[in-house]
């Protein structure tokens, strides 16, 4: 079944209402903040934890979720699969997906959905607005669990996602699974793919400080491309400051994160929150490990 409940309104939320982020590790997780942030702005009696969930222990954890008290949560990884298995239903965009990030509580059922690609879609509509004017091929690098998301959204816009990934038998599932005009490279054709491509998204951990280089020369680029990385510390990767550098428009992925939290607060506290300046500046100054 892919249908579920509409989100509650303000009289249908408990007093206290409690909501959390699971995965292993999960000390490292920013949704606290976000929530916590909301939380605070529009007045409400809510918490949002941190709790540690081993590998080993999902199961349980699941199993026993409706009697811990919590009105829903968010997974990350590695935890994402299993929630989609232990949700008894899921939108049909998890589904698609093939992961869980948020879980809600309704009539004694636990129901799941993806906003990972939500997120995505929000973050270039509000900060490169018009960016879907004249969709036609987007070059996705990586093939994960991150890449499965954008891949879907970027179809639902009418993009042909060309996936270039160092296993190029990952991104052939991922290209089989979407279809769409969806297509598969190896990580060497992926200079070859920019020419044409109107969007650049960068999926993998490349760019990241200490991991790697994505080795792309930017000069190849269309003038009129954008290029995104759902990397967001640090906020500026080297992918985003080189295409800068060359005049082209760049989003930074700070505002997936932030728009993926909107859905699963609006459930589990009844009030659709709005990412604003000063949301972003709190994470911002996370980052950069300094007060708000």
């Amino acid at each position: 079944m892919t249908s579920s409940p509409a989100s509650p309104s303000m009289s249908d939320r408990k007093p206290g209402t409690r909501a959390c982020v699971i995965g292993w590790p999960v000390d490292h997780a920013r949704s606290p903040l976000i929530h916590g942030y909301w939380l605070d702005r529009y007045g409400l009696d809510g918490t949002y934890e941190r709790v540690a969930v081993a590998p080993e222990e999902i199961g349980a954890f699941f199993r026993h979720f409706p009697d811990s008290g919590y009105a829903g949560c968010n997974v990350t990884v590695p935890h994402k699969e299993a929630a989609l298995a232990a949700c008894a239903e899921v939108e049909p965009v998890a589904r698609a997906i093939g992961a869980v990030n948020t879980l809600w509580m309704d009539g004694g059922k636990l129901y799941g959905t993806n906003t990972d690609a939500l997120g995505f879609l929000a973050n270039l509509d509000e900060t490169a607005p018009g960016w879907d004017n004249e969709p036609g091929p987007a070059l996705v690098l990586g093939a994960g669990g991150a890449a499965r998301a954008v891949v879907w959204a970027l179809i639902q816009r009418g993009f042909q996602p060309k996936i270039a990934n160092r296993n190029v038998a990952r991104a052939e599932d991922l290209a089989h699974a979407f279809g769409g005009g969806t297509e598969a490279y190896p990580w060497e054709a992926r200079q070859a793919l920019l020419w044409d491509a109107r969007l650049l998204v960068n999926t993998t951990s490349l760019g990241m400080k200490g991991v790697g280089d994505i080795g792309l020369d930017l000069r190849g680029a269309r003038g009129d491309a954008l290029v995104t990385d759902i990397v967001y510390v640090p906020l500026v990767t080297d992918l985003l400051d080189l295409a800068a550098s060359y005049g082209l428009r760049t989003v930074d992925g700070l505002g997936m994160l932030l728009h993926q939290a909107v859905p699963g607060f609006e459930r589990w506290f009844g009030l659709r929150p709005t990412v604003d300046a000063g949301l972003r500046a709190r994470i911002v100054a996370d980052i950069e490990g300094r007060a708000p």
